[in-house]
């Protein structure tokens, strides 16, 4: 077998991200992602040039947009030998995206791809019953008059009503929120907390931008030049005065502050070998080492965000480190309550030895460097572009840095989780 290669993180681009049906309003996946893709292949000079593949996807997603990734590729400036194909793990696609590109490129397939994703809930297109649907087909389908009338006898007029998806678990019918509601009450988190580490991406966030991090990494689009939703202003006591949002009862600590808020947003990274980069004069920020997955059982056993906890475990034994050997942690800020429960388990030794089959607890992480340039609280979570965006952050802060690790732990939808290690 080949020896596997070091894989180098090149170079990243993403659109802004905005609230939902604001300043994206009516703009498709395509053409977020089109965009942040020329905007890469621009500045990492790959103009008509063939790359090995293109990876990306969506979480809510039209039928149109079945072929998403190579229209954008067709698109971008890229040679059309360019292939593209779509993937999709929830909030963990655009990891799971630069993860499959990685594997690709330290296997020798390729020497050089391109990892992203992308979402809108600003154009999603209702869909008519399936009842409807079938009726038509059984008319289709009808080989006399009569049958035909037979079939439309059993039309009613709310086949007829738009339905649009709803961000909830079908296995429970309880959406995210309600979910981590659940989850911080077994953890006995704190609303003070929640509202502590939500101010504290707010001000990361606000300083990253003073400081000019943002400038090289975001891509002008429709007239928006920066992230919409950080908050500079926000104050412990602001956020303290918002109301409950999934457990409406005094006992319902998750709000909008403390929790994401519906986004728009696309991104991308540029993967390549060591040989490709030197090659093609291209800076090597850092390098994508591993990636783990995991799942719970979040219907009878489990807290439905929980699974990164699992993958950082795994992660950590396959390459004989500990938790504490970092020097930076990008952990997904779905909701302020998710991080708290994911770092209190890790402290908890009776969790740890029976859930994640460790010999004793993780142990606590520094949280000076937790999401140093803010996390998706204050910037934003386009479900698909999450991913992107915290590989091309990360990999820019450890090349400023000269050197070091970072671990990056990712929640998502039906209960999965994934966690990936870059380092210099």
């Amino acid at each position: 077998m080949k020896q596997f290669r070091k894989v180098a993180i090149i170079a990243g681009s993403r659109t802004p991200f905005t609230k939902s049906f604001t300043h994206f309003n009516k703009v498709s996946n395509k053409e977020l992602f089109t965009h942040v893709l020329r905007d890469l292949v621009k500045k990492t000079k790959l103009e008509n040039k063939r790359l090995g593949d293109v990876a990306s996807g969506a979480v809510m997603k039209n039928a149109d947009d079945w072929n998403m990734t190579r229209e954008s590729v067709i698109a971008s400036g890229l040679s059309l030998d360019t292939p593209g194909y779509d993937v999709q793990r929830a909030c963990g696609t655009g990891l799971e995206t630069a993860a499959q590109i990685a594997l690709k490129i330290a296997a020798g397939q390729i020497d050089v791809g391109i990892a992203g994703g992308t979402d809108t809930n600003s154009d999603i297109a209702g869909t008519l019953p399936k009842e409807f649907t079938h009726t038509m087909m059984d008319m289709q389908q009808a080989k006399t008059m009569g049958d035909k009338f037979k079939a439309i006898t059993h039309f009613k007029a709310n086949f007829l009503k738009p339905q649009y998806p709803a961000v909830k678990e079908p296995q429970t019918g309880l959406s995210m929120g309600e979910h981590c509601e659940l989850m911080v009450k077994t953890w006995n988190i704190s609303r003070a907390d929640q509202d502590q580490l939500s101010f504290e991406s707010h001000q990361k966030a606000a300083k990253a931008y003073a400081e000019g991090f943002y400038d090289d990494l975001l891509c002008e689009f429709k007239g928006l030049k920066k992230d919409s939703i950080v908050r500079p202003d926000t104050t412990i006591e602001k956020l303290a005065k918002l109301k409950p949002a999934f457990d409406r009862s005094e006992k319902g600590t998750l709000t909008a502050g403390n929790s994401t808020a519906l986004t728009d947003g696309a991104s991308a990274v540029l993967l390549a070998s060591e040989d490709y980069a030197k090659e093609n004069n291209l800076p090597i920020l850092a390098y994508f080492v591993d990636c783990e997955y995991s799942a719970v059982n979040f219907i009878s056993d489990e807290g439905l965000l929980m699974a990164p906890a699992y993958a950082v475990a795994r992660l950590l034994e396959r390459n004989n480190l500990k938790l504490q050997d970092f020097d930076f942690y990008e952990i997904h800020e779905a909701f302020a309550g998710q991080v708290l429960c994911t770092l209190k388990a890790w402290e908890d030794a009776e969790y740890c030895k029976n859930k994640l089959k460790q010999k004793g607890a993780l142990g606590s992480i520094d949280r000076n460097k937790l999401n140093v340039k803010g996390g998706s609280l204050a910037l934003g979570h386009p479900f698909a572009a999450t991913g992107g965006r915290i590989v091309a952050s990360l990999a820019k802060i450890i090349s400023q840095k000269g050197s070091g690790r970072g671990l990056i732990s990712i929640c998502t939808a039906g209960g999965m989780g994934v966690a990936a290690i870059i380092e210099k």
